[in-house]
């Protein structure tokens, strides 16, 4: 079952999109990466790339986050993104866009928009990881001390370019989650 596991919106049940292709972020990921979020929340900007049914935005916005950008080009995660922002009556919080992730960035930069907090949970097997985080940096969508968390198959390692650097990097069954922010320069 797919919830919101605390905060305003605490156990609310959420839509999954239809069919096999999305892998929801579990309950016991989700409780441990939130539990490391709690002093970046109250306030943030947060980018859910790849969002699927958007339960990370939303469990963001659910503990204190001001405003949720999603973002999926698959049809079903957004009619299942979609139905779950109307269902917590979000809709004004929210921006939801069905773009290819690069044309999402593009857009968004073009717009303006920084973020705090980007959820980046790409299909696994599709080497995403490197190019997207890449695209926030080129497009100036990181706010100066903005979070990257990054859930990746466990045994992946990310490549990061010289710009970020990884703070943590936590394990759960086969599944891990990366904190990567930018480096500070001097």
């Amino acid at each position: 079952m797919l919830r919101i596991i605390a905060g305003r919106f605490g156990s609310r049940k959420l839509t999954a999109p239809q069919g096999r292709d999305t892998r929801p972020t579990t309950d016991r990921v989700k409780e441990a990466v939130f539990s490391i979020l709690l002093p970046y929340l109250p306030e943030a900007r947060v980018l859910d790339l790849f969002c699927g049914s958007g339960a990370l935005a939303l469990e963001a916005l659910s503990r204190g986050a001001s405003r949720a950008t999603l973002v999926d080009r698959d049809a079903k995660a957004i009619t299942a993104a979609r139905a779950n922002i109307h269902a917590l009556g979000v809709e004004d919080e929210c921006m939801l866009l069905q773009r290819e992730w690069g044309q999402a960035l593009t857009l968004l930069h073009t717009q303006g928009y920084q973020f705090d907090i980007v959820f980046l949970d790409p299909p696994y097997a599709k080497g995403l990881y490197t190019p997207a985080i890449e695209a926030l940096y080129e497009e100036d969508l990181l706010a100066p001390d903005a979070l990257i968390v990054a859930e990746h198959d466990a045994e992946y390692t990310l490549l990061l370019n010289d710009a970020f650097e990884l703070t943590d990097k936590r394990r759960y069954g086969d599944t891990a989650v990366s904190l990567i922010k930018r480096k500070v320069t001097s």
